[in-house]
């Protein structure tokens, strides 16, 4: 039988994947998933789901809510992706990733059934999960989208909860051009008589949903409107919220094992989304604290606003389009820090007009580009940063790009880490080999 390692690589070749190659895996229908599934046995119907998308903040919502489900005693498992350090982060049970044995009896056992269907390397991957949960017996799972929503292969699922966090404009050549575009197709999601959860309210989607939800017979709720949270303490590393349910006080001083202040939005989504499921849940304000507590221990969370150390103040964060960057970077520049240096590469199909005028003027840059061919080569990503008269340093790769950061940066400064997901995954794996990263 093959090993680990040989299983990964032949996934890695074998199958397109989008993280890679981009549009080139995209498949524009679930007919792979459905005919995998159909092999399979639909392991998927065996399983309670919840189901969320959005633009940003779908990661955090689901590690929050995943690590509430645990606390409060239930079987849970988590699917999200990409992964940063490891294929199997992408599906755990309370926190413990799939085994590597079972990933490789998986695809050995099914190789013949993937070069039959050649399904993508996502739509392998939802069929390994749906398979592993329900051989697993676990009592929910919580799915979180790849792309879009209406044709994402994990849209096969009747799930007790739909949850949409929000919308930007990301993925604009596979998901349309608009605002309103894009939210038909998160809006996919929505099934017949079950309820949804849209995080943010905004002018120019919020009727998108309501259509939605009154064609599928499901109650709909946005959770901004429902409720208020109120930062009164704030870590680089955590925050302690007061959290309103229509100008009432329900949860005082809810501590939060994430800092960045946009996962306030977050936070409130997760809240709803608990209060909406309160009938089928036994959840108690008990399993709510503890979980959002220590969301990052029972889950294996990682990459949102990831402190690493703090003097110099070193951050890793995610967030890779304008809408989610644009929070990150306020908070970075709130941070009042003496000098900011950011290692920063980006992907082709990310909007860099709508991206550089987001960034900091007085930080000095130390470009790259990520591993993988769908990377914006730093020539390109330099020549952009000269035309807008940003200060840089032009490095070979991202490991080269953070050594001369970090050698920069005094006790007082901040070095950022970010622009792309896969920035953000190299640097990780470089710290952990330095064992840099302090548990």
């Amino acid at each position: 039988m093959a090993s680990y390692k040989q299983t990964l690589d032949y996934l890695y070749t074998q199958l397109p994947m989008f993280t890679r190659v981009g549009e080139a895996a995209y498949k524009p229908n679930l007919d792979n998933t459905i005919r995998l599934l159909n092999a399979l046995g639909n392991p998927q119907e065996s399983i309670t789901c919840i189901h969320i998308a959005g633009t940003n903040g779908k990661g955090s919502t689901s590690n929050m809510l995943a690590a509430i489900l645990q606390c409060a005693g239930y079987k849970t498992g988590l699917y999200t992706s990409p992964h940063l350090l490891d294929f199997r982060e992408r599906i755990r049970i309370n926190g413990i990733m799939i085994p590597k044995v079972y990933v490789v009896k998986f695809v050995a056992k099914h190789k013949s059934l993937f070069q039959e269907i050649q399904p993508s390397f996502f739509e392998m991957t939802v069929a390994l999960c749906f398979q592993y949960f329900a051989d697993s017996k676990i009592e929910f799972a919580v799915i979180e989208t790849g792309l879009g929503g209406r044709l994402d292969s994990t849209n096969i699922i009747h799930p007790l909860l739909s949850i949409i966090t929000n919308i930007g404009l990301d993925h604009t050549n596979l998901l349309g051009n608009t605002l309103a575009e894009i939210a038909v197709e998160k809006a996919g999601i929505i099934k017949s008589k079950v309820p949804a959860v849209i995080g943010e309210t905004e002018a120019k989607t919020k009727n998108v949903f309501r259509a939605k939800a009154k064609e599928m017979g499901s109650k709909i709720i946005f959770a901004d409107q429902q409720w208020k949270l109120e930062m009164i303490k704030h870590a680089h590393d955590a925050m302690t919220v007061n959290a309103f349910h229509k100008n009432n006080l329900v949860f005082d001083a809810l501590k939060v094992s994430l800092a960045g202040n946009y996962q306030l939005k977050n936070i409130a989504t997760v809240l709803q989304s608990i209060a909406s499921l309160s009938s089928q849940l036994d959840i108690t304000e008990a399993h709510i604290r503890k979980g959002l507590a220590h969301i990052q221990k029972h889950t294996g969370f990682a990459g949102r606003w990831q402190v690493i150390q703090k003097h110099p103040l070193v951050i890793l964060d995610t967030g890779h389009n304008a809408h989610g960057l644009q929070l990150s970077l306020q908070q970075l520049k709130d941070a009042k820090k003496d000098q900011i240096n950011m290692v920063f590469g980006v992907v082709q199909d990310k909007k860099l007009d709508d991206i550089l005028p987001l960034l900091p003027r007085d930080a000095h840059y130390f470009l790259c580009a990520p591993k993988l061919p769908r990377a914006l080569p730093v020539a390109a990503l330099a020549a952009l940063f000269k035309d807008h008269h940003f200060e840089f340093s032009v490095c070979k790769n991202v490991v080269s790009a953070y050594q001369k950061a970090y050698k920069k940066c005094k006790k007082n400064d901040i070095l950022f880490v970010g622009g792309s997901t896969f920035v953000v995954a190299e640097a990780l794996q470089y710290l952990n080999r330095k064992n840099k990263i302090k548990k």
